[in-house]
């Protein structure tokens, strides 16, 4: 790695030399202004300029400074690319997909009181919320309002929703990537009615769900498929699923992958986090942390290579759904996560998160150093399951907690109420002695 970084300096050093004055160039902010305000009177036209369209409905913020000090922020993120000199008014992330050949994107904003016809006529339905047109078709951002990630997905999303594999390198990546949910099909060729079935259902998941496909007899010799015959690969599974019943038309297979779109295990990514989140968390769900890096973590690496095999064996299981987050993908909410479950992530987690009202309960590790097996947490697991281990346990000990403090404060009020009374009676001894000196003084006169 230190050798590729070497090479890579001298190679750029010496690029410096021959291209002369101009180098290597950071895109920088090129003035122009890309990121519309629409309304009732310009949506039609301006919207008719792009083939992508990207729209952020948001709250009205006017005469709230706080709230408009938020919206800049937002807007910024959409307006701002990758790059360490950000100026306010700049709109470099625009600008980054604005220098395509192929398309043109465009930003627009909708404000929630001021423009009510045009969410309206557009279908947009929920506030804060991020839209994407693209060839008749809707797409709700549900990632972190972040330039870089929602740059990466827009290329997603200009991307043809199914990828060919045309030879042994493609198939290579197909195999290495493996964890989100992917779809293959062997099909005779592009003009093959069973591929445009396969295409019109990819469209209908495009870019959350990958759809490839291949016309090579070799390659679908090494993908174990038949003629127009479609495996279902779930996230991190060795072995695929056939879909059944082939030749498929686009209605058999948007069902099938409907029912089958929520994996056993499967990685929260920022591109998806919320969508992942609120539909995963509507009941209780398993969740798991993930310490470090996966290419720079032993532990993490062991850890996970059981999460799978776990996974694999449950895979049949509806009621388990485990959730794998590397924290270094989300850097600003590890303070947060930390805090609110009361765990330490610099090692590998595992635990259940009841979503409603963020109890939760960690898998007890005798030795950091020492991993699960995956048969002591696929039984730590069914134990979860049965309900023998329940989030809602620790408010249990939390009221026993709150009950002894309050026994507490009851006996120190008993305690002072005693000294009190003892301090009372030392007054009136006191009392009672003076009144007898002055008996004894008046005897003596």
């Amino acid at each position: 790695m230190k050798w590729g970084w070497v090479f890579l300096a001298v190679f750029l050093s010496l690029g410096t030399l021959s291209w002369g004055e101009k180098g290597l160039e950071i895109p920088e902010y090129d003035g122009r202004d890309r990121v519309h305000a629409l309304s009732a009177k310009n949506y039609k036209s301006i919207m008719k300029k792009y083939d992508v369209m990207v729209i952020y409905y948001h709250k009205n913020v006017d005469g709230n400074r706080s709230a408009m000090k938020q919206f800049q922020i937002e807007e910024l993120a959409l307006e701002v690319g990758l790059c360490q000199s950000m100026t306010q008014d700049g709109s470099l992330a625009a600008q980054v997909l604005d220098d395509l050949d192929d398309e043109d994107i465009g930003f627009g904003l909708v404000d929630e009181k001021k423009d009510t016809a045009v969410a309206k006529k557009l279908g947009l339905d929920e506030v804060e919320s991020i839209y994407i047109f693209a060839e008749n078709e809707i797409i709700e951002y549900d990632g972190e309002l972040a330039a870089d990630t929602l740059v990466e997905f827009l290329y997603d999303v200009i991307e043809e929703p199914v990828e060919i594999i045309d030879n042994e390198r493609e198939l290579k990546g197909f195999h290495n990537n493996d964890e989100v949910i992917k779809l293959v099909g062997y099909f005779k060729s592009e003009r093959s009615p069973h591929f445009i079935e396969y295409d019109d259902a990819a469209e209908e998941f495009h870019p959350f769900v990958k759809f490839f496909a291949t016309f090579d007899p070799k390659i679908a010799k090494k993908l174990k498929l038949k003629m127009n015959e479609v495996d279902f690969y779930e996230p991190f599974m060795e072995e695929p699923v056939t879909i059944p019943g082939k030749p498929y038309i686009e209605s058999e297979l948007v069902e099938y992958i409907e029912q089958h779109d929520r994996p056993t295990l499967r990685k929260l990514e920022p591109h998806s986090m919320y969508e992942i989140w609120v539909r995963d968390f509507s009941v209780l769900k398993k969740i798991n942390f993930q310490a470090n890096t996966l290419n720079f973590s032993p532990d993490g690496f062991e850890f996970l290579e059981i999460l799978k095999e776990v996974a694999r064996e449950n895979t049949d299981n509806p009621n388990l759904s485990i959730i794998w987050i590397d924290p270094d993908d989300f850097p600003l909410l590890v303070p947060y996560w930390e805090k609110t479950f009361r765990i330490d992530l610099s090692s590998p987690q595992i635990g259940v998160v009841d979503v409603e009202d963020a109890d939760s309960v960690w898998m007890e590790m005798d030795d950091q150093d020492d991993m699960p097996t995956s048969d002591e947490l696929e039984q730590w697991i069914d134990d979860v399951l049965s309900g023998k281990i329940d989030p809602d346990d620790d408010d249990d000990d939390e009221d026993d907690d709150d009950d002894d403090d309050d026994d507490d404060d009851d006996d120190d009020d008993d305690d002072d109420d005693d000294d009190d009374d003892d301090d009372d009676d030392d007054d009136d001894d006191d009392d009672d002695d003076d009144d007898d000196d002055d008996d004894d003084d008046d005897d003596d006169e």
